[in-house]
């Protein structure tokens, strides 16, 4: 299993009028987590694109616990629950306050599209080699 953990303060511009983190930024949120998951693999997602793969999410779904402030700082943990045998990958997600309570959960689904041919294929050797150091 790969896990990563990271930090992210809300900005004012990102919360509602009732002052929370505005639901639709979360997105972005999970993104960043998991950018810096597949840091630890290695390789940046910009890396990966330069090998002629990109990404798209095809599913995204989130359950909200609590809400998020602005100014609070949040801790996104990304998980890999297992490695891949074909063109999806399946990023796990919970966010976290400062004192530790659980926001919400969320899974995001990417598919793997070759870049010239536009595409969908199975994930690159390369990349999967990479993930079997962690699991």
């Amino acid at each position: 299993m790969i896990k990563s953990e990271t930090k992210i303060r809300v900005r004012y511009g990102e919360t509602d009028q009732m002052g929370y983190a505005y639901y639709g930024v979360y997105a972005q949120y999970y993104e960043v987590g998991r950018v810096e998951a597949m840091r630890l693999l290695g390789f940046s997602y910009k890396d990966v694109e330069e090998r002629g793969i990109i990404m798209p999410v095809v599913d995204y779904t989130i359950s909200y616990k609590k809400p998020a402030f602005y100014d609070d700082e949040i801790t996104i943990v990304t998980t890999l629950k297992e490695i891949p045998t074909g063109v999806k990958i399946v990023f796990d997600y919970e966010c976290y306050n400062s004192k530790n309570e659980l926001l919400n959960i969320g899974k995001v689904t990417l598919v793997c599209i070759n870049k010239n041919t536009n595409k969908m294929c199975k994930l690159p050797q390369w990349f999967i080699d990479a993930m079997h150091a962690f699991f």
